[in-house]
């Protein structure tokens, strides 16, 4: 018995010993066979792309067609349901994206579409000009609908107009994402960093702001198939209080949300073009 455990004991460390030495043993390389390509490497490929100059007063966006209509079907809202809020910004958000896609096709542009989501926490630290109702973050590529706020805000608005007053905060915000699909944000962002004073400061971010206006108004004629009405219920809730450093005034609000509902071309929110007088 004790031979014979002894005798496995050994074959079995045989066996071991075997499989190392199978295992490690060099393999011959083999023959190279095809074209050696080395030989037509251009060295050029490897040195980093230049730069791409954006000029965000002369972008090619401003040449583009204002988008038309699309379909639309946005769900009913219920302003205390978290869950109908959700609903409500996402489809709103697909609409958007169809809305603005034959503009990224027209630029040779592929944009993720941004992450629509709510939120019951407020950015707001109170020494804000007016209260958060919704924000876009370009690097995360996300919106995000701030409940308390625009509850708030939808206990003062009728209950029929609350539909499209919220389609257009959705459009403002999408807005943004244009921007930054298109890189203006970026170069926008720069400017204010790089601004010599807080007077430049906000002017560039007024012209960034009153540019996603315009936009929610391109957004808001065609969601909602060029209703008249829709246009002034935004204006009177949203553009007819008061002026906002950073916003602009209400008079240049409603004349840019104006200005996205009516022109043809998106040339009609250039605001990084206009005049000073019409983005204070």
């Amino acid at each position: 018995m004790v031979g014979s455990s002894v005798a496995g004991t050994i074959a079995v460390g045989a066996l071991v010993v075997s499989i190392v030495m199978v295992s490690t043993a060099p393999q011959e390389e083999p023959p190279p066979t095809g074209t050696d390509l080395s030989a037509s490497y251009d060295e050029g490929l490897a040195a980093r792309p230049n730069a791409v100059e954006i000029d965000i007063a002369d972008h090619p966006l401003y040449d583009a067609p204002a988008p038309g209509t699309v379909d639309c079907d946005t769900p009913a809202l219920d302003i205390g349901s978290d869950e109908s809020w959700q609903e409500f910004a996402t489809t709103t958000g697909e609409c958007l994206d169809t809305l603005w896609a034959p503009v990224m096709d027209d630029l040779g542009l592929s944009s993720r579409s941004p992450e629509i989501t709510v939120t019951r926490e407020s950015p707001d630290t109170g020494e804000e000009e007016g209260y958060t109702l919704a924000y876009y973050e370009s690097d995360w590529n996300r919106i995000t609908v701030v409940l308390p706020n625009v509850r708030q805000l939808s206990a003062q608005i009728p209950v029929d107009e609350r539909e499209n007053v919220w389609i257009a905060l959705m459009g403002h915000e999408y807005g943004h994402h244009v921007q930054f699909a298109t890189g203006i944000l970026n170069v926008s962002h720069d400017m204010r960093w790089n601004a010599g004073s807080e007077e430049d400061e906000l002017d560039t971010l007024r012209r960034t702001e009153l540019q996603a206006e315009c936009m929610a108004g391109i957004g808001l004629r065609g969601i909602t198939g060029g209703d008249e009405d829709a246009l002034e219920t935004v204006n009177a809730n949203f553009n007819g209080g008061g002026d906002l450093d950073t916003h602009g005034s209400a008079s240049n609000r409603a004349f840019w949300l104006e200005q996205g509902w009516s022109e043809e071309t998106v040339d009609g929110c250039n605001t990084y073009g206009a005049a000073p007088g019409e983005v204070t």
